[in-house]
């Protein structure tokens, strides 16, 4: 008999991309780069993430993305959960400062409730769930698509100088490094969308990588700077707790919402698992782009939320299911029951 590999529990999803972040982030506490290493991964960096971006545009399906125009009102939901909900409780954070969360951790905060939603995770759960799985496509791709433009804009208004100088040549750093890639990637796919579909998994690497290495250069210069002496472990502790009260939030506002505006229970579902994430993989881009030196303590918030709605929304997600199937179990024994004519 062959012997089964023992398994961790269901509820407690092992993402291998999350050790390699915490890995990425040991490595540059103990080995940051400096000087001349640091002009280097800073130039190695940028081109990462304008690559990044490319790869993003070329994998889009415009025609897929037209084919979700019909559920326009579902897109706008998740778009409000994602760029008007979620700010304002990230405007509403400003209360904790100074006696849960320090400036510097709030700016992070702040922007982690400015990015846009994830496309992967949000089908993912959606499918577990029995949701939309077609919807939950094009909402996550329209939120990815309009963060692009959105974030810079709502991080321009309401970071304001806390954004490591925040300014105009930062619009134009954004439109230079995201922009102009992404839109080559939609131009030349016709060409090359053949190419990335046949090679997504080693292309995958390569965004991940991509991302890797953001995170390295973006740590490296918080710890040449000194900047993560002001981060305690009641600091991260109470970090972490403003945010399970954030997702907590988002999660319930986006399922009672939909329920309201009259959406069925596939559709509430899209919304509730696109609405309440926010994308590690757009967000760490552009914090680089955004906050400069002060990126790491920027992206810390969005990296520590964006393992929290992994766990949380997979078992949120396997309960969903569950819960229709028992619905369906208890419909075929109410049909099986025999009928009494009298």
């Amino acid at each position: 008999m062959s012997r089964r590999k023992p398994k961790l529990p269901s509820w407690l999803p092992l993402d291998p991309y999350i050790l390699a972040l915490i890995g990425t982030v040991v490595l540059a506490a103990l080995l940051p780069a400096s000087g001349a290493a640091a002009e280097v991964a800073g130039g190695a960096s940028t081109g990462a993430v304008a690559f990044l971006f490319f790869l993003y545009g070329a994998r889009l399906s415009t025609a897929q993305a037209l084919d979700g125009v019909r559920h326009w009102r579902l897109h706008l939901t998740v778009l409000a959960c994602t760029f008007v909900a979620f700010p304002l409780l990230g405007l509403a954070s400003e209360g904790l400062v100074p006696y849960v969360l320090t400036p510097q951790l709030q700016s992070g905060f702040l922007f982690l409730c400015l990015v846009p939603s994830t496309i992967q995770s949000s089908i993912a759960f959606t499918s577990i769930a029995r949701g939309n799985v077609p919807a939950a496509i094009c909402a996550g791709s329209f939120s990815s698509i309009a963060g692009i433009f959105v974030t810079p804009l709502l991080a321009a208004a309401l970071l304001g100088n806390s954004g490591g100088g925040f300014s105009g040549d930062a619009l134009l750093k954004i439109g230079v490094q995201l922009l102009l890639p992404f839109v080559a990637g939609q131009l030349l796919r016709r060409w090359i969308g053949g190419f990335i579909a046949r090679h997504k998994k080693i292309l995958g690497l390569v965004d991940r990588g991509s991302i890797l290495l953001v995170v390295y250069t973006a740590f490296s210069e918080g710890m040449v700077a000194g900047i993560w002496h002001q981060v305690t472990p009641a600091r991260l502790g109470a970090l972490l707790g403003a945010e399970a009260v954030l997702l907590a939030l988002m999660l319930t506002l986006s399922w009672y919402g939909a329920k309201r505006l009259g959406f069925g229970r596939e559709d509430r579902i899209a919304i509730q698992f696109a609405g309440s994430k926010k994308s590690l993989a757009s967000g760490l881009p552009m914090a680089s782009v955004l906050f400069g030196a002060q990126a790491s303590l920027a992206v810390l918030p969005l990296m520590l939320f964006h393992q929290t709605q992994l766990m949380v929304c997979a078992v949120l997600a396997k309960r969903r299911a569950r819960d229709l199937r028992e619905t369906a179990t208890d419909g075929e024994a109410l049909t099986a029951a025999p009928v009494t004519v009298t």
